[in-house]
């Protein structure tokens, strides 16, 4: 598996990922299509992961906060790979990335179902849950 990364809103790296983003969040969970592409877009680090036949199988993109703090967001894997452990590995490559960037903190919002992954990962939960087009989510957040 292989990992890109792009700031580039042009490019077909991030078409992967809002290809995929678009599977899970509108198709798969009912999420307005207006509340899934954001004004963060062009602010934000797209990362895709491409299995060994070069499909995009998983993505997440970080938005800076400011010099200290990433948000973690629109973490998604396709439906097919699940269970492959892509989410950790798009995880750890995000969370080096950040490091090598010189970022102190991630922090995400994570729908309930996604708690417990966050939190094999080191994440903490703070806050009293709160709902995002109709789903669930908490805070979490993890110092680097």
């Amino acid at each position: 598996m292989k990992i890109l990364i792009t700031k580039d809103t042009m490019s077909e790296i991030y078409l992967d990922a809002v290809k995929i983003r678009h599977k899970v969040f509108v198709q798969e969970q009912g999420v307005p299509l207006e509340r899934e592409i954001d004004k963060d877009e062009a602010y934000s680090i797209h990362f895709v992961l491409y299995t060994e036949d070069h499909r995009a199988a998983a993505t997440v993109r970080l938005l800076p906060l400011n010099k200290q703090e990433l948000k973690l967001q629109r973490m998604a894997v396709l439906k097919e790979f699940r269970g492959q452990k892509m989410g950790d590995a798009l995880l750890q490559e995000a969370e080096l990335f950040a490091k090598q960037q010189e970022f102190h903190q991630i922090r995400l919002d994570a729908q309930l179902s996604a708690q417990t992954f966050y939190e094999s990962h080191g994440y903490l939960a703070y806050g009293e849950v709160f709902q995002d087009a109709n789903i669930d989510h908490i805070h979490m957040k993890k110092d680097l």
